[in-house]
């Protein structure tokens, strides 16, 4: 199924392991896939599959924020019905695969199986963070509101999940009655960095097609495309009859179809053979590859699709360790003051696995497609006791984590972050002041995909992580990594190198991981 099967919740002997008492939990934030949704395109309609669903109760309960005559607010209560052209263009209304006409989906919409899965969500992260770890408060009210921040791509179905997890996360029994309404930052798509941007960012644009006509070059002739045309090449269209990474529907639009059906109910479901193991595996193989291995090869890849995101990560990382112990300065911390604990941001299947590969921690031969409400979660920890629990190097440098400042300088720790306060939290390490980057040493950073903790190559190396612990890397040594492909200007950068070759002579693998092979197919 490409519903995410959840782990059970941590076992107090697991908690005990994952979240050691030397180390404190400082901030979480956590990137989740929207839930289950619709095909974003309609396919298969010759093999039977009902090109409307009725999985959308939502559409029979909508309310809109309208102006009435005297300038006061209300809301508007409204169905939709959805209407498409019918024999000689006469409109008539949409119907689902029974004849339903109220709970029709859109393309690509949010079900309600995703509301349910991103819910449950909600409620599996205030079981961990609430319920077993006390990190977050049980009820939210004006005074600790700012402790959860959300953000949302420009995409309905990444809005309605992330509204969906805070929903499990605070139900409205755990929110005061006097708290505002949420605020849930959105940017245009002009400005989006929580997902790949191919459509405002042109030298990616150019990047991902590149990677992904190499990609139907050695595939599209294989043995893997044969045995699929053998499967289910007799339900393709007769205008594109053959099965290939590039044809109409293109592999991953197939795999498209294939994924949403397999998360829905028996009224919308492929033929069978659409569901073989190896159909699923080679589909899955092939989609993966096309859209993430240039992330394994190319740091401009990396840079330009997904290197914003990771820096915004990593710099909230860095406001929170300056806001430690001192007063909001304006202009220096975040629109948030670097003091919010944990952060749900709605995005995509593309923003999950670019990230983890981006970093080293996704292999296109070895990892699945993210499944739907598939999660990173960036957990941010503080060194409680700095003689005890020493990292493992034994010679610090700019990129270990150093040792515990003295009683004189830390006397002066104030002066110190007020004075690196005036840098960007964005700079690179190298740029940093020796107080500050000291002051990164006392930090850790641990992601956990799924619920599973992940180890990141770069972090692997001596000095760069937790003694006896590889899945806690140095602040330090993460910032490292992700400035190795954080852009220092997006939208220049997206506008530079148009017309010039995707790849380079040599590979250029991910922070941590050895560059060098020859590419394939150059």
């Amino acid at each position: 199924m490409t519903t995410l099967t959840p782990r059970p919740p941590y076992t107090p002997a697991e908690l005990d392991s994952l979240y050691p008492h030397h180390l404190e939990l400082q901030q979480v934030q956590i990137l989740l896939r929207h839930g289950e949704r619709t095909p974003v395109g309609t396919r298969f309609q010759n093999a039977g599959l009902a090109a409307y669903w009725p999985y959308c109760a939502a559409a029979n309960r909508l309310k809109d924020v309208v102006l009435s005559s005297d300038g006061t607010w209300d809301h508007l209560s409204w169905k939709r019905q959805l209407e498409t052209l019918g024999r000689n263009d006469v409109p008539t209304l949409a119907t689902g695969s029974r004849g339903e006409v109220d709970a029709v989906c859109e393309a690509g919409e949010l079900t309600d199986k995703g509301r349910e899965t991103t819910l449950a969500l909600g409620e599996r992260i205030r079981k961990l963070y609430i319920n077993q770890l006390k990190f977050l408060p049980s009820t939210l009210t004006p005074d600790t509101d700012s402790a959860i921040s959300l953000r949302a791509t420009p995409i309905q179905r990444a809005l309605e999940s992330v509204q969906q997890a805070y929903s499990g996360l605070y139900p409205p029994s755990h929110r005061a009655a006097a708290l505002s309404p949420k605020r849930i930052t959105r940017r245009s798509i002009q400005d989006e960095t929580l997902f790949p941007n191919e459509s405002a960012c042109p030298r990616f644009r150019e990047l991902a097609k590149a990677f992904a006509a190499r990609t139907a070059e050695l595939y599209n002739d294989s043995p893997e495309m044969e045995f699929l045309n053998q499967k289910v090449g007799k339900y393709m269209p007769e205008s594109s009859p053959r099965v290939a990474v590039d044809g109409h529907p293109r592999l991953s639009g197939i795999m498209d179809t294939i994924n949403a059906t397999r998360a829905h109910g028996p009224a919308t479901k492929l033929p069978a053979v659409f569901y073989e193991e190896g159909v699923i595996g080679k589909v899955d193989r092939v989609c993966t590859e096309e859209w993430f291995v240039g992330y394994q090869e190319s740091n401009e890849y990396r840079t330009l699709g997904i290197g914003a995101l990771i820096g915004d990560l990593t710099q909230r990382m860095v406001e929170r360790v300056r806001a430690d112990g001192q007063p909001t300065a304006a202009g220096v911390l975040g629109h948030d003051g670097g003091r919010f604990k944990l952060s749900l941001s709605g995005c995509h299947d593309t923003t999950i696995a670019s990230a983890l590969s981006a970093l080293g921690a996704f292999d296109v031969n070895r990892d699945h497609w993210p499944n739907f409400t598939s999660n990173i979660a960036f957990e941010l920890f503080r060194r409680k006791d700095l003689t005890s629990v020493p990292a493992t190097n034994t010679v610090p440098t700019a990129t270990q984590a150093l040792p515990k400042p003295s009683w004189w300088s830390a006397l002066f720790s104030s002066a110190s972050v007020a004075t690196t306060a005036t840098s960007s939290p964005r700079a690179p390490i190298s740029e940093l002041p020796t107080t500050e980057q000291q002051k990164l040493g006392e930090y850790y950073v641990r992601l956990r995909y799924n619920d599973n903790p992940v180890s990141l190559p770069y972090c692997a190396q001596p000095g760069k992580h937790l003694e006896g612990d590889k899945s806690f890397c140095t602040l330090t040594a993460f910032k490292e990594a992700a400035d190795s492909f954080t852009p220092t200007d997006w939208k220049g950068q997206c506008r530079a190198n148009l017309g010039t070759s995707a790849f380079q002579a040599m590979v250029e693998r991910p922070p941590g991981l050895a560059s060098g092979d020859v590419m394939v197919n150059q």
